[in-house]
């Protein structure tokens, strides 16, 4: 959902005084009001419009004050349009375009200024470079400039020729790099394992046309690249979060090299969980999915800035593991549109040969798999941040501890297509915090507009896996509020945090169906709470440990046993008759 789409509703929780309108700036939205003159008022719409035009566009609205609620907020503007598109395209340097119009809300006239992302590096007229950062304008450092000047021009620096040749090529690396090719699904690049090496270095295309290494080729095949810092990576393992480090690694460059082992290392401190499904099958759950951190590392390794001269750091403890890396998100991406703004790297040059080895997601599928496979092993979603420490920054953090083993036996049951499809597991898991969802809702967290976000919850409540259903007061809507159908609340159980039931409540609904038909098994019990088998044996067990019920039928096993009165079953209070 936009700022664009969502200002009516943003402007009446700020008219109803239910918020202020600064509590509601973000990211794409800003409140402005005018300024003691023209002059002013247009220099101040054009610095914030090239804070907009520097990170991923937003939305100005001019004539409501940022503190304070209700009627009073709304002061208005007599600006003109027209005007205050002139001035902003006078005051920026490349002229910035801006669409600027009326916006009447409960009779108070508005300026909305819709600024795009822009295809430059803004200015104002004065210099001043800023880019907005959450719901603030912060100044760019020089850096920052030259990295988004680059991005935005396709600039590669990792692409630029390096004074290394193929001779340069560490030995291990080159190995590792066969290694690679060969495991491969694709028969061309198979081939290529068996090619020399200067023919694999040209299909990796890090070799300029004089014979000499790109940075890219430097970094990710020679020891002591000058491309990147002397140390790329760095490991830390830490018994408890706030511990200290009992094992700490360092890798410098080749990168393939030290990707490789870094992912070892994780690996031999991830613990795992077996879990058993309904179907027999034995789920071997992992403390943190091998597939989620593989694709963090590479990521974070891939997309790193090297020009920062820092290191990628992993902290890795059983309840936490993050992935830092220097620098922000590419242009264009933000945590809000992570999962659905497809592939853009930062360095192509780079990108290409490790997408050429199967190191790297071509099809911007690895920010998905992530938080797929978090889910699927019953955590939550990974975090994804962008933040300012020692320079601009981007960190993945995965959530660790005891998976929720409901969950990941729920998923593993799923139709295939459902089950590997990343908006229906995210959906799946809001439904597990609350009680029922709209469009509206799911769609910040799958991250697509409100209409593709109705189209996914239309498919869970018709399609094969009969997921959803429309509550009754809402299912003639056009986009209807929908709940867990009663048989993936009795699969979820305990899972869903709202799935509770009193114990008065289970008490006197066993006591009567026990009393009214002599025995009760836990076939019944499912029926009665749309409970699975294994919350009806826990149920019967609980009835059976305080002798309310003991076994009464020959059989032993099974969903059969039949349950009847204990020591303990209570007697059947009969009312005294009151005589006139």
């Amino acid at each position: 959902m936009t700022a664009t789409t969502d200002l009516p509703r943003l402007l009446q929780l700020i008219w109803k005084g239910t918020r202020s309108a600064s509590s509601l700036e973000g990211q794409m939205l800003d409140f402005k009001t005018e300024k003691g003159s023209t002059k002013e008022t247009a220099q101040d719409l054009a610095e914030a419009a090239v804070c907009f035009a520097n990170a991923n566009g937003g939305l100005l609205v001019v004539g409501v004050t940022d503190n304070g609620t209700g009627p009073g907020s709304f002061v208005g503007t007599t600006s003109n349009a027209d005007d205050i598109r002139t001035r902003i395209h006078a005051l920026t340097e490349p002229p910035l375009v801006t669409d600027v119009a009326e916006h009447r809300h409960e009779g108070q006239r508005l300026l909305t200024i819709r600024v795009p992302q822009g295809l430059d590096v803004y200015a104002t007229k004065k210099g001043l470079v800023t880019r907005r950062w959450n719901d603030q304008c912060l100044p760019m450092r020089p850096a920052d400039v030259s990295r988004l000047d680059d991005e935005r021009r396709g600039n590669d620096w990792t692409a630029q020729p390096t004074d290394r040749t193929p001779s340069d090529v560490d030995s291990d690396a080159m190995l590792r790099v066969r290694n690679l090719l060969r495991g491969t699904p694709d028969a061309t690049r198979r081939r290529l394992a068996e090619a020399t090496d200067v023919d694999i270095l040209h299909a990796l295309r890090v070799v300029t046309e004089t014979g000499h290494l790109t940075r890219a080729g430097e970094t990710l095949l020679c020891q002591n690249a000058k491309s990147a810092n002397d140390e790329i990576l760095v490991y830390q393992y830490r018994p408890t979060p706030g511990g200290e480090a009992t094992a700490v690694r360092r890798w410098g460059t080749p990168l393939v090299l030290a990707f490789a082992e870094a992912i070892e290392t994780i690996s031999a401190r991830n613990g795992i969980t077996p879990v058993n499904t309904a179907g027999g099958q034995q789920l071997q759950v992992e403390d943190y999915p091998s597939v989620a951190v593989r694709e963090a590392l590479a990521n974070a390794l891939i997309h790193g800035d090297y020009r920062e001269k820092r290191p990628v750091q992993v902290e890795h403890s059983p309840e936490v593991l993050t992935v830092a890396s220097p620098g922000p998100l590419v242009s264009g991406i933000t945590p809000r549109n992570i999962l659905t703004s497809g592939s853009r790297a930062r360095f192509p040059s780079l990108a290409t040969a490790l997408r050429t080895l199967g190191l790297a997601e071509g099809l911007g599928q690895g920010v998905d798999r992530m938080f797929r496979e978090m889910v699927r092993s019953g955590r939550s979603v990974p975090e994804v941040k962008e933040e300012e420490t020692q320079g601009l920054g981007t960190r993945v953090t995965f959530r660790g501890g005891p998976p929720n083993a409901r969950i990941t036996r729920f998923i593993a049951d799923l139709p295939d297509t459902e089950r590997d499809d990343t908006d229906t597991l995210l959906i799946v898991r809001m439904l597990c915090e609350q009680r029922t969802v709209t469009a509206s809702q799911a769609a910040d967290v799958i991250q697509r507009d409100i209409e593709a976000t109705e189209a996914v919850l239309r498919r869970l409540s018709s399609g094969e896996a009969e997921l959803l259903e429309p509550t009754a007061g809402t299912a003639l809507r056009k986009k209807p509020t929908y709940r867990l159908r009663g048989g993936a609340l009795a699969s979820l159980g305990p899972a869903v945090k709202y799935h509770r039931r009193a114990t008065t409540d289970v008490n006197k609904k066993v006591v009567d169906h026990v009393r009214e038909y002599g025995t009760i098994n836990n076939a019944t019990v499912q029926r009665v709470f749309d409970v699975d088998v294994y919350q009806a044996r826990d149920i019967l067990r609980d009835f059976v440990g305080r002798e309310i019920l003991v076994r009464v039928s020959e059989q032993q096993r099974g969903v059969a046993v039949k349950y009847g009165p204990g020591p303990s079953f209570p007697e059947k209070r009969t009312r005294r008759r009151v005589r006139d």
